[in-house]
């Protein structure tokens, strides 16, 4: 979908629209919105990086400071529509989303700029989850049942994350140093739009 002159920005655009919408304005800023470490590890050129857990305490100041078009990125798409959620409720107009975020653009074989090598935070979500609830599993087998309910508490902590699009998981997670790259501080960005 090729874009001329300036019209509108639908809500949501794909991998081949926001390409576009790259090359033909340069008043299109890109947000986002992974963990330092993440953002580190692989990121879109020209994006900032401004995580998730610290965007309300930006979003104020972002509002203030940037009036063009912003496009939200994550991994799949889904930490992308919580901070839109959280800058919208700041008051700020022309936001839009990367379907199926860094995945897709990944996908579709755009170009990224990339460092060091790290497990996305959605990564680490399954493989925590999946080792607790293999281990209540296993215990409940082997020492006492009641290990039982370390997999149901694991398993209702899903489907609540699945229901209301958040992840306390997630949240503890990308506390961690490993998710937080050296060198950068919170809310740091990468290189601005200028320097496509």
């Amino acid at each position: 979908m090729k874009t001329t002159g300036r019209p509108g920005i639908p809500p949501i655009v794909d991998a081949e629209l926001l390409q576009d919408l790259m090359r033909e304005r340069s008043d299109v800023r890109l947000l986002d919105v992974r963990t330092s470490g993440e953002y580190e590890s692989v990121h879109i050129r020209g994006s900032y990086n401004v995580p998730l857990d610290t965007l309300g305490e930006h979003a104020a100041e972002i509002r203030q400071n940037v009036e063009s078009p912003v496009v939200d990125v994550c991994q799949s798409g889904a930490r992308s529509r919580q901070g839109e959620e959280v800058l919208k409720r700041a008051g700020m107009p022309n936001l839009h989303v990367l379907d199926s975020g860094l995945n897709e653009w990944t996908g579709a074989g755009k170009p990224v700029e990339r460092g060091r090598e790290r497990i996305s935070l959605e990564r680490q979500v399954r493989i925590a989850a999946g080792a607790l609830t293999a281990t209540g599993g296993v215990l409940a087998l082997a020492a006492n049942p009641l290990f039982g309910l370390l997999s149901a508490f694991v398993g209702g902590g899903l489907v609540f994350a699945g229901v209301s699009n958040t992840c306390g998981m997630a949240a503890m997670l990308s506390k961690l140093p490993h998710n937080r790259a050296k060198g950068l501080r919170r809310g740091r960005h990468g290189r601005g739009a200028q320097g496509r």
